[in-house]
């Protein structure tokens, strides 16, 4: 009896909070539940298959003996194009995620016994689509040195071609670092930057610019990112060291609409989506929607304590760009990053070739018609459905506010009990 009473508490409190969501949010719910229940299926009939193979290995194989192996505490950076994976972090619903490739291959390389046995720290999550040039982990990894000798890194197992051999080709390892045990790649980041590319298009890049000059230093950005209550977040302060838009590279056409432009920011740590919602205001502003001051508006918790409902930037462009360390022996192995440097120029020929033959198609039908300023590039970049007839985000309906979230969860937390 005290089960259902509980089910049903759940469901109303379920149809409650779905009856604060906007048509929009609804719709990306259903979308996202639709995508979930297909990845289920496949993942689990891909891990059953998975499980198959890997019980018939196990018992042809002589498990390696890793009481006899020494350990070191180390850092290892890769990059990873993530346009093909479900985000960095293994999830029990989601398959296909770049730690699900990285552990599979620290376990077959039996660089690890297992995930939970390695001391494993990861420097940030990132989402599904988005990439990172210098995703950073730290964990107790073999070695075959005795410990007095783990100075000598070139003497060391070759970890970046260990593990190269075993992953996917859009995930390389490309150096390592002796760190003391006791050091983690998420806590003992400095700070992480963050780079957002886009074309220019129709953008008034100079107010995209002034707008985001204010976010830089310590502010609450619960009104610029995705509010994360559930998982135990209530801090929005975040502190900004630096945030700037400038030219990545100009068109060789001199048509201005095709350069290429970048979002460079750096902070100590994000919150959840930040960096797509910032993008998805500075589209707003550098289309000439709204006044570059409107960055300051939502800054000001007192005066606009509830986000304002607006889209999400894309997540293709967004790339974890670096990660700061006092950590600074790394060693990189030449002939495998030769390997590596050569694998992402075959990316680069593939991409761009892909690129230029678009590129001559848009110049022949633009020169059809004789106009050049048609500048549609990156409305592609800002999700969601777009308004005929603008609204202005300070007039636009809002989301629920932080303080109600948390009591909300609070509530729907102590009826679960």
């Amino acid at each position: 009896m005290t089960t259902i009473c509980k089910d049903k508490t759940q469901e109303t409190l379920q149809k409650e909070e779905l009856q604060l969501l906007t048509k929009s949010e609804l719709i990306e719910r259903i979308v996202n539940l639709e995508k979930e229940n297909k990845q289920l299926k496949t993942v689990t009939n891909e891990k059953n298959e998975k499980s198959k193979n890997k019980d018939i290995i196990r018992k042809s194989q002589k498990p390696f003996d890793f009481s006899k192996c020494n350990k070191r505490h180390i850092l290892l950076k890769f990059y990873y194009l993530g346009w093909d994976y479900n985000g960095f972090v293994v999830q029990e619903s989601i398959d296909n995620t770049i730690e699900e490739h990285l552990f599979e291959a620290l376990i077959k390389s039996c660089c690890i016994e297992s995930r939970e046995t390695s001391n494993y720290h990861r420097c940030g999550r990132t989402d599904k689509g988005v990439s990172s040039f210098s995703q950073v982990i730290s964990l107790d990894i073999r070695s075959k040195l005795n410990p007095e000798d783990q100075y000598k890194l070139e003497d060391e197992l070759p970890y970046c071609k260990m593990l190269n051999r075993l992953l996917p080709s859009n995930i390389r390892c490309i150096a390592w670092c002796p760190v003391p045990n006791d050091f983690s790649a998420r806590f003992n980041c400095k700070f992480r930057t963050y780079k957002y590319f886009f074309p220019r298009g129709n953008l008034n890049i100079d107010a995209m610019n002034k707008a985001v000059k204010y976010i830089i230093g310590e502010h609450d950005f619960r009104n610029i990112c995705k509010m994360d209550v559930a998982n135990g977040v209530i801090n929005y302060i975040r502190k900004v060291i630096n945030a700037e838009v400038r030219m990545y590279r100009q068109d060789f056409r001199n048509i201005s609409g095709y350069d290429m432009y970048q979002l460079i920011i750096t902070s100590q740590a994000f919150l959840w989506h930040q960096i797509r919602c910032l993008m998805g205001v500075l589209f707003l502003i550098g289309e000439g929607k709204e006044e570059a001051e409107i960055m300051l508006e939502l800054l000001d918790i007192e005066n606009c304590p509830k986000k304002p409902q607006y889209n999400l930037a894309h997540e293709i462009p967004l790339n974890l760009w670096y990660c700061e360390y006092d950590a600074k022996e790394w060693y990189i192995h030449k002939d495998e990053l030769f390997n590596t440097i050569k694998l992402l120029q075959k990316d680069w020929t593939l991409n761009t070739v892909r690129s230029v033959m678009i590129e001559n198609m848009l110049l022949e039908l633009e020169n059809s018609i004789n106009y050049k300023n048609m500048s549609f590039q990156n409305d592609c970049l800002l999700l969601g459905v777009q308004s005929k007839v603008y609204q202005h985000l300070m007039k636009r309906p809002t989301c629920e506010s932080l303080e109600s979230k948390i009591k909300r969860y609070e509530i729907k937390k102590k009826k679960k009990e």
